[in-house]
């Protein structure tokens, strides 16, 4: 039996200082949990010289990734300098080398998971990934483990706090996008360049890992539909509220009879009695509906130094636990992911509750020609808010619809957008929740 567990780190940006930190500091509570000590072995870094506030033993650091990949005495290295390559080489590297491997890495694992995973289950080893979504909240666990009994149903995540702390921020105080933006950036919420958060990129590489888990398939980051949030107004959050309902940024997965699934990334209105829609700030959560266990809701700080490095340490510990199990009573190696792939429907053919929000000429007829348009393409109206009055000037008008195909409501909006009548291109939001 192996008298302790030796670990290489690549990468010790944010993530990476609070796995090393836990892996420091709780040395004695993870030798207890384990059964022997897992102990940091070398740690590859760009710049050696820098000064990271952490007492590192001398000798430790390395600017050469090699060193902690080829060391023979290392048995898991975690990766953690994101992004696609070099991180994808070094992976595969140690990979070969019949090392395990824990990763934060969601785009890597979003359009190179199939390449790793199998990688790994070739070469008998194990790639953990907890940390790549929702920082130290346990979804990936719990979908893998907790919830195996159960055929997931549908899964509602707000799993990026940059977008989630901007939402926030513009409905609790009323502001524009841009200034909660250049807000979130002084505080260290958004990144300098904020377009993968902003935009949906980032969640929609989060979900890409959810699907492959919650539904058995593997599914192709392009084929999720995703929306951002840099077109939402105060206006529209406004109207949200008065209608009842809370503007997220959501990633929705739905599974449907006869094996298709449903991804997508976008602004979502959702009833301000859901638990998700009281989630705010920078904080994550992801609502799994099962068939067994029905709704569940797992609620944390989806990011951090210490959250997230949390994450990295307890996959460390988890495979260190079966390092040490005798080779006949080892579980299967891998990551729990499965290979085929899943047919999602064209976003085109979903049925929600649609919001509108029109900017028309205040004059006689108008609602005739919008509603007119709308019962042509089987849309019918469940509420309207008409505000304000300007003779002669624009004025918003709200329509909340019942049920509505997607691809009806786009073809809608295309004859909308042509009328005369309308001063603005109009704003489209999808909503969740029951039947107004």
């Amino acid at each position: 039996m192996k008298q302790k567990i030796n670990v290489g780190i690549i990468g010790l940006g944010t993530v990476g200082t609070g796995a090393f930190r836990i892996l420091r500091e709780n040395a004695e509570l993870i030798r207890h949990r384990v059964g022997v000590p897992v102990e940091v072995s070398k740690i590859a870094v760009r710049d050696a010289g820098r000064d990271r506030g952490l007492a590192i033993p001398a000798g430790m650091l390395t600017t050469n990734p090699a060193q902690v990949i080829e060391d023979p005495n290392i048995d898991i290295v975690i990766e953690l300098i994101g992004g696609y390559e070099p991180a994808r080489e070094f992976i595969l590297s140690a990979i070969s080398r019949g090392k395990h491997v824990v990763t934060a890495n969601k785009a890597l694992l979003a359009v190179h998971g199939s390449e790793i995973y199998e990688a790994a289950r070739r070469a008998g080893v194990t790639i953990g990934y907890e940390a790549s979504v929702g920082g130290g909240i346990p979804v990936i666990k719990a979908l893998k483990e907790a919830l195996a009994a159960n055929r997931i149903l549908s899964i509602y995540g707000i799993i990026n706090g940059t977008s989630n702390y901007i939402l926030t921020k513009m409905t609790e105080e009323e502001r524009s996008f841009p200034d909660v933006l250049a807000e979130a950036q002084r505080a260290g919420y958004a990144e300098a360049d904020p377009t993968f958060d902003v935009g949906g990129i980032d969640t929609a590489h989060k979900l890409a890992i959810l699907v492959n888990l919650a539904f058995g398939a593997h599914v192709d980051l392009k084929d999720i539909y995703t929306e951002g949030i840099t077109s939402i107004s105060p206006l529209d959050i406004d109207f949200g509220k008065v209608l009842g309902y809370k503007l997220k940024l959501l990633a929705i997965a739905k599974m449907h009879e006869g094996g298709q699934a449903e991804a997508r990334v976008h602004p979502t209105m959702v009833p301000d009695d859901y638990p998700i829609a009281k989630v705010g700030g920078v904080y994550n959560a992801i609502q799994i509906v099962g068939n067994a266990c029905d709704d569940i809701m797992l609620y944390g700080r989806g990011a951090g130094s210490m959250p997230t490095g949390s994450a990295v340490v307890a996959d460390v510990m988890d495979i260190a636990r079966q390092i040490l199990i005798e080779p006949s009573r080892k579980l299967p190696a891998g990551d729990g992911m499965a290979q085929a792939a899943v047919k999602l429907q064209p976003m085109q053919s979903i049925v929600s509750l649609y919001y509108f929000r029109f900017m028309a000429l205040d004059q006689p007829g108008v609602l005739a020609q919008i509603s007119g348009i709308l019962g042509r393409h089987r849309i019918s109206i469940a509420q309207m808010i008409q505000r304000g009055r300007k003779q002669g000037g624009s004025v918003p008008l709200v329509i909340m619809t019942h049920k509505a195909l997607e691809r009806d409501i786009q073809t809608a909006l295309v004859e909308i957008k042509s009328l005369a009548c309308i001063t603005e291109d109009p704003i489209l939001i999808r909503v969740e929740g029951d039947e107004p």
